[in-house]
C-alpha cells in the first residue's frame, strides 16, 4: 500500500494482483460455459425436436438469470465478501449442468441451465468486478480490464472445446466434463482471493438516488438495447455460419474469435481510453458494435463472419471493460457492486428479448437476414442513448 503522485492511496498489495488474476479465472470458467451454448445449440434443438426460438430461450433464460441475479451477488460481496458467493456459484454450475444432461424435456434446461449457469455467472462475474475495483484505485482501469478479460479467453476456449466433447462424448455427456470442471476452478478461486479493504469517506450514494440520474438511466438504456444485439451472435453466429457450409468445430470457432477479440478489446480501449476520455471511448465501442452487424449482413460467408466476429468481440470487450470504470468515475466505487449489478439488470432483460426474438424472425422469414439487421439497429440505438452521457463526468464522492 502507498501514496500515488497526487496524493491518493493505491492499493497494490500481492493480494490486490491475486484478486486480479482470481477474477480473470473466475470470469474464464463462468462465462467458458455458458458462452459454449452456440457449440450446443444444434444438437439440443435437433433431440428435441424444437425450433430456433424455443431453443435459444435456454440461453435467453440463463443470461436474464445472471444479470438480474448480479444485483443480488452485487449486494451478496459488499456485505459477506467473495468466497461464500464463489462456493454457492461453483455448486449451482454443477447441479445445473448435470441436470441438464440427464433431460428428457427442453423446460427441464429452461430451469436446470437457465438458473444453474445463470446463478453461477452472477456469482462468479459481478462480485469479481467489484472485487477488484475496490482493491485498486490508481490503476484501476488496468485492472479491471485483465480481470475481465477472462472473459474473452473462457469465450475463446469455451465454444471450440464443447464442438469437441460434443463431438466425442454427445452433448449430454459434453455438459457434465464441462460443470464439473468449472466448478472445481470457481472452488480453487474461492479459497485464493481475499475481500480488498472497506475504503473510508463519504457513504455511497442511495441507489434509488442514483436511479433518478440522468447518467444512469442513459447507462441503462444502452446496456438493454446493446445487449439485445449482442446475444443473438452469440446464440446464432455458430448456426449460420454452418449453414454457410463451415464444419461445426469452424462455426463454433466464430465465438471463440469474438472472446480473442474481445481480450484485446479489454486491454487496448481500456488503455486508450485513458487518454481520449472514457466516456468518449465508451460510446465508441457501441458504434463498433451496431455498425458491425452490416459485415454480416452484406457479406455472410464463413470468411467475412470471422471479420464481423473480430469487429464486434472489440466493441463488446471495450464496453465490458469499461462500463465499471465509467459508473465508478459517475458515481464512486464505495457500493459499486450492487451498482453493477443493478445495471446489468438491463443486460438481462436485453438478453431475454434479443435471441428469442431474432429465432422467431429465422423460423418466419426462414434466413438470418432480417434478425441480424434488427440486431444491427438495436445496437446503433444503445450508442445513441450514450450520448446523454457527459463527455467529462464530475468527479464523483470521495471513497
Amino acid at each position: 500500500m502507498r501514496r500515488g503522485t497526487h496524493g491518493e492511496l493505491v492499493l497494490e498489495s500481492t493480494a490486490a494482483w491475486v484478486s486480479v488474476a482470481a477474477a480473470f479465472a473466475s470470469m474464464a470458467a463462468v462465462f467458458g460455459v455458458a458462452y459454449s451454448f452456440g457449440a450446443f445449440f444444434a444438437p439440443m434443438a435437433a433431440e428435441f425436436g424444437t425450433g430456433s426460438g424455443a431453443t435459444s430461450l435456454v440461453f435467453s433464460i440463463t443470461a436474464f438469470c445472471w444479470f438480474l441475479l448480479g444485483s443480488v451477488s452485487g449486494r451478496a460481496v459488499d456485505r459477506f465478501g467473495p468466497r461464500p458467493v464463489l462456493l454457492v456459484g461453483a455448486a449451482a454450475l454443477a447441479a445445473g449442468l448435470l441436470v441438464t444432461s440427464a433431460a428428457q424435456q427442453l423446460w427441464v434446461g429452461y430451469l436446470a441451465y437457465g438458473l444453474g449457469v445463470g446463478i453461477a455467472v452472477a456469482c462468479g462475474y459481478v462480485p469479481m468486478v467489484a472485487v477488484v475495483s475496490g482493491w485498486f484505485d490508481r490503476r484501476r482501469a488496468l485492472a479491471v480490464g485483465i480481470a475481465v478479460a477472462g472473459i474473452g479467453v473462457g469465450t475463446l476456449a469455451g465454444s471450440p472445446l464443447a464442438a469437441a466433447l460434443i463431438a466425442e462424448h454427445g452433448w449430454r455427456r459434453a455438459h457434465v466434463l464441462l460443470g464439473v470442471g468449472a466448478a472445481l476452478l470457481l472452488v480453487v478461486v474461492a479459497f485464493a482471493v481475499r475481500r480488498p479493504p472497506q475504503p473510508v469517506g463519504e457513504p455511497p450514494r442511495a441507489l434509488r438516488e442514483v436511479a433518478r440520474t440522468r447518467e444512469f438511466r442513459a447507462m441503462y438504456a444502452a446496456t438493454l438495447l446493446g445487449s439485445v444485439a449482442l446475444f443473438v451472435p452469440l446464440v446464432f453466429l455458430p448456426t449460420a455460419a454452418a449453414a454457410a457450409g463451415a464444419g461445426p468445430v469452424a462455426a463454433a470457432a466464430l465465438i471463440g474469435v469474438i472472446g480473442v477479440a474481445s481480450v484485446a478489446g479489454r486491454l487496448v480501449i481500456g488503455a486508450l481510453a485513458d487518454r481520449v476520455g472514457r466516456v468518449r471511448t465508451f460510446r465508441a465501442c457501441f458504434a463498433v458494435l451496431g455498425a458491425s452487424f452490416a459485415i454480416w449482413l452484406l457479406a455472410p460467408s464463413w470468411p467475412w463472419l470471422l471479420v464481423f466476429a473480430v469487429v464486434l468481440g472489440t466493441g463488446y470487450g471495450g464496453w465490458i471493460a469499461l462500463q465499471p470504470t465509467v459508473l465508478a468515475e459517475l458515481f464512486g466505487v464505495r457500493g459499486i457492486g450492487a451498482l453493477v449489478g443493478l445495471v446489468y439488470t438491463a443486460a438481462g432483460v436485453g438478453a431475454l428479448i434479443g435471441p428469442p426474438l431474432a429465432g422467431v424472425v429465422v423460423d418466419a422469414t426462414g434466413g438470418f437476414g432480417w434478425a441480424v439487421a434488427g440486431a444491427g439497429v438495436f445496437g446503433l440505438a444503445a450508442y445513441a442513448a450514450l450520448l446523454a452521457l457527459p463527455a467529462r463526468p464530475a468527479a464523483p464522492a470521495p471513497g
